[in-house]
């Protein structure tokens, strides 16, 4: 029988014992030699994914979503492979990790929730990077979409980092996927002697002067109620604006406040009437304590 040679003695060098399996310095070079064939095909697979998606004009988010998933698949893969080429049985690493996986479950359910959230979002496109959405009453703009959280930011320039469970369990606006333009609201009141139809005119010139609000679907006036103190009404506009609508608006308001100036149109503040049954009483018993000596 042959003597092994130098290099077949080296790489039959045992490393270290785990049970019965013995890892030797051939093991490890072949589980380095996987793994470096790995990163070699992820970046190549990353680089001509991204051109072809380039081409077809996919957006950012799902290319980010296919491509991360593609590599998680690939990762585990060559993990177990790896791990195979050390020496070990699988059917032992299933069962280790099936009871490592129900201990992390329970712990981090949450976190496993966004991460499918992340994914799911992703790939279905219902909301991406640029869309302008309304999450807990709040407006902000998607900047960044990843595998577990997002990052909005508001309409002042705060960015809010969010779980992805949020945007996919929850109820979500998306202004963007409308395509149709949004309605709004200015909501006015005047005073009771103000004349309604030249209100209505007034509204009706100060949104269409702005010109963010679109001509058509035009602007509407509805006189929507007989307030307390102010004849109530409610001005419509149209617009695609959706982040800066408030800038918008109050351009609009700004404008009618001055055309109502120039024609003599109030805008009435709350006022309550005080009624006193017995007035004559309530004097009289005044004048009583006034005249009252004081004590020492």
């Amino acid at each position: 029988m042959a003597k092994p040679s130098f290099l077949q003695q080296i790489l039959d060098q045992v490393l270290f014992r785990a049970g019965t399996n013995s890892v030797t310095v051939q093991n490890v070079l072949i589980a380095l030699a996987i793994i470096s064939f790995a990163r070699l095909i992820s970046y190549l697979l990353s680089k001509s994914l991204k051109s072809r998606f380039q081409r077809r004009g996919v957006d950012i988010g799902r290319q980010f979503a296919i491509i991360t998933t593609f590599k998680y698949i690939l990762y585990t893969i060559t993990v177990l492979w790896s791990i195979q080429a050390l020496g070990f049985t699988l059917s032992y690493v299933w069962g280790g990790a099936a009871a490592l996986l129900v201990g992390l479950g329970l712990g981090l359910q949450q976190t496993f929730m966004d991460w499918i959230s992340g994914i799911v979002l992703l790939i279905e496109g219902t909301v991406a990077v640029g869309d302008i959405v309304v999450v807990d009453g709040t407006v902000a703009r998607v900047r960044y979409i990843g595998i577990r959280t997002s990052k909005v930011e508001t309409r002042d320039s705060v960015v809010i980092i969010i779980p992805n469970s949020k945007l996919v369990i929850n109820n979500v606006v998306n202004f963007s996927n409308n395509n149709e333009p949004s309605r709004f609201q200015i909501h006015v009141g005047v005073s009771y002697q103000s004349d309604v139809q030249l209100v209505t005119r007034i509204l009706i010139q100060a949104a269409e002067e702005q010109k963010e609000v679109l001509d058509l679907p035009p602007p509407s006036v509805h006189f929507t109620d007989f307030g307390n103190s102010a004849l109530e009404f409610t001005l419509h506009i149209y617009c695609r604006e959706f982040f800066r609508i408030e800038r918008i608006k109050s351009e609009v308001r700004y404008r009618i406040i001055d055309m109502f100036r120039q024609q003599g149109i109030e805008i009435p503040f709350p006022q309550r009437d005080l009624w006193i049954r017995n007035p004559q009483a309530i004097v009289k018993a005044g004048r009583s304590m006034r005249n009252q000596p004081e004590n020492d």
